[in-house]
């Protein structure tokens, strides 16, 4: 059996998207599956962005919540500290509209998140613990809704709570298997606990849901993390270069390009990395990688940094 669909935007009569899909009868029911997958994972990327352009069209007198919402979601997938600071008074705003909207709650939480890996916190302290609190509000109010609940997952997990953070992930995808970004996360935080094959295997998945996700380059990122825990650091670099073509100085990715070239020996690719690095945070070192990346296990913390340190980051 043989099903072929194809997504048209009905305003322009532009093609969007096409898939071919071929099973038994005997499957047939994999196959619906398949099917659903595909299209859920290609309309939702698409639909958000058009959503993000409706809301930008608005004059700002006109904005509710989720236009707010909206326009943080814009700002914060710029992955720059100006779109972080343009997008996290966005959700506030949003939540002071609505008290009750999980989701900003939880997209809140990631600007801070993604402020700790990019050393761009000015008050640590402070920061941590709002994330918690913005992550743990998203988790109370987002019980049925996913994208709450795996943003609130990823922010918790950021702040240190790697078991809580995953089981946040994990009922988002209970509640939407189809939900790629949900599965990055998943994948994310996989890497964090020690489970790099797993972690390769949803950032697979989450590539394979939204094949033409604008954060094509974090699961790129997210498979060359885990490429090197698992020590196979030629693996580990070419995804890095894969990601960082994408979205050129995108730090996770920089840093491990920097770390896995020194390991296999590639001075110059390794001292390139590691300046643009130290350019993007200055203030990043051997004492403070935790703020990057919250590992569980002894031996990748000590595997990350013995790297840093041959790719030239200072103690």
């Amino acid at each position: 059996m043989r099903i072929t669909g194809q997504l048209i935007d009905a305003a322009t009569g532009v093609h969007l998207w096409a898939e071919r899909f071929d099973g038994g009868l005997e499957d047939v029911f994999t196959l619906q599956d398949q099917v659903t997958g595909s299209v859920v994972g290609a309309i939702a990327p698409r639909l958000e962005q058009a959503e993000i352009e409706r809301s930008q069209r608005k004059p700002t007198e006109s904005l509710d919540a989720y236009d707010y919402f909206l326009r943080g979601m814009a700002a914060f997938h710029l992955w720059t500290r100006e779109g972080n600071k343009q997008a996290l008074p966005l959700f506030y705003k949003a939540i002071d509209l609505d008290p009750n909207y999980a989701a900003a709650y939880g997209m809140a939480s990631r600007c801070y998140g993604q402020r700790k890996t990019h050393g761009w916190m000015k008050d640590r302290e402070y920061e941590i613990a709002e994330t918690a609190r913005l992550a743990r509000r998203a988790g109370e109010l987002g019980k049925h809704d996913a994208v709450a609940l795996f943003s609130a997952g990823i922010a918790v997990a950021f702040a240190g709570d790697l078991d809580d953070g995953a089981a946040y992930i994990e009922r988002a995808l209970v509640l939407n298997p189809n939900l790629a970004g949900a599965w990055l996360a998943s994948g994310v935080v996989k890497i964090w606990l020690g489970e790099p094959e797993e972690a390769i295997g949803r950032a697979v998945r989450a590539s394979r849901l939204s094949p033409h996700d604008p954060l094509t380059f974090i699961v790129h990122s997210t498979i060359s993390a885990a490429h090197f825990f698992a020590g196979r650091y030629a693996e580990a670099l070419s995804c890095a270069k894969t990601s960082l073509r994408e979205h050129p100085g995108y730090l996770p990715s920089t840093a491990v390009a920097a770390a896995a070239a020194a390991v296999v020996g590639n001075g110059a690719v390794a001292g390139e990395a590691m300046a643009s690095l130290r350019q993007t945070d200055p203030e990043l070192c051997i004492s403070n990688l935790s703020d990057m990346w919250p590992l569980r296990r002894r031996e990748d913390i000590d595997r990350w940094a013995d790297a840093m340190r041959k790719a030239g980051l200072p103690e």
